[in-house]
């Protein structure tokens, strides 16, 4: 199924929370809206579910205008952040709901909640209810009710906001196997940037109602299309600097630049992995702190003149040799972004 989403708009009193949204999506895609709390990204979600109505504009599904249709008929399946599973029932009756709703015949019925359960990793499960199952498991369940009845379009609001890291980690990767087997068109809602590129196809990144960018999880990390794109993906040193031909100066450290802005002030955009430090008598920053992160080690330095900066280096790296607290480090960048400030 395809997803044309043309010029949304949608007001809750004073509160703009989506400001003329438009965007397509091809059969088959999983699309990631990514963004920070309250950017509006629900509200796009539900508005094409046919859970909110937009107050102006118009979704598209396979070309046919949606917008005078009842959620029922649109044929969508939605998931939500905490499950709403109904407790009263078993598994196998949660699965079922959407089929009964709908009539489907007895046989039928008990065949695709069969086939589900098998899908879906719930072997065993089928008649307990969800107070017996851990928040995995019904997450599973809640993801096999919405896609028992076939829908032509996946929605899944923060699917694994409620659920611990480790099972979230699991259930990220099993969902992405997943869609590469059943090839429903899906969109889902986070806030999360490692689970937005670790799932999507392609990533809207979404704040104050509107889309900053559209692309690539690859597209994305190296061609930031703004200076708020560039603070809200990956973990990022942001530098006041000052412009001289086409080199940032920030204190003691000068960086070489590509695309230099014309202005004679600009915010320097430098991600943790574009950094690299190594011992030097002579160079422009000081180790304050050294922080083991698993397979990572986070350096943090003080630039002469300036201020804070840190990198993030690879435990076995040779460059960590002598880097401890108080020793002077040289400072490369190899990319940086520039944006006018």
């Amino acid at each position: 199924m395809s997803i044309q989403v043309e010029h949304l708009t949608r007001r809750f009193g004073d509160f703009l929370a989506v400001d003329d949204v438009s965007f397509d999506v091809q059969p088959g895609c999983l699309v990631a809206l990514l963004g920070p709390s309250g950017g509006g990204k629900s509200t796009i979600l539900r508005i094409i579910a046919g859970l909110e109505t937009a107050d102006t504009g118009t979704v598209r599904l396979d070309g046919e205008i949606v917008d005078h249709l009842h959620p029922s008929a649109r044929r969508v399946g939605f998931v939500f952040q905490h499950y709403a599973l109904f407790r009263h029932m078993t598994v196998a009756e949660n699965i079922a709901f959407g089929l009964d709703v709908r009539r489907v015949p007895r046989a039928e019925r008990r065949a695709r909640v069969d086939e589900l359960i098998q899908l879906m990793g719930l072997h065993g499960l089928a008649d307990r209810r969800p107070a017996e199952l851990s928040g995995g498991q019904r997450q599973r369940v809640a993801l096999a009710r919405a896609l028992a009845p076939r829908p032509r379009l996946l929605l899944l609001d923060e699917p694994f906001a409620a659920i611990d890291a480790r099972v979230r980690d699991e259930l990220r990767r099993w969902l992405r196997a997943l869609h590469d087997e059943v090839h429903v068109t899906s969109i889902f809602v986070t806030h999360d940037q490692e689970e937005a590129f670790a799932l999507a196809d392609r990533v809207l990144i979404i704040d104050r109602g509107r889309i900053q960018q559209d692309g690539t999880p690859a597209e994305i990390l190296d061609h930031p299309a703004s200076e708020f794109v560039a603070r809200f993906v990956g973990d990022v040193n942001v530098l006041d600097s000052e412009i001289h031909a086409n080199t940032a100066r920030v204190g003691a450290l000068h960086v070489p630049l590509a695309n230099p802005p014309a202005t004679r002030r600009a915010r320097l955009v430098i991600r943790a992995y574009d950094l690299k430090f190594w011992t030097d008598g002579n160079g422009p920053a000081t180790v304050r702190r050294v922080v083991p992160l698993g397979d990572r080690v986070r350096v943090e330095a003080h630039i002469d003149g300036a201020g804070p900066i840190f990198a993030q280096l690879p435990r076995r790296s040779s460059l960590l040799n002598g880097i401890e607290a108080g020793a002077r480090v040289a400072v490369e960048v190899t990319t940086a972004r520039a944006y006018p400030g």
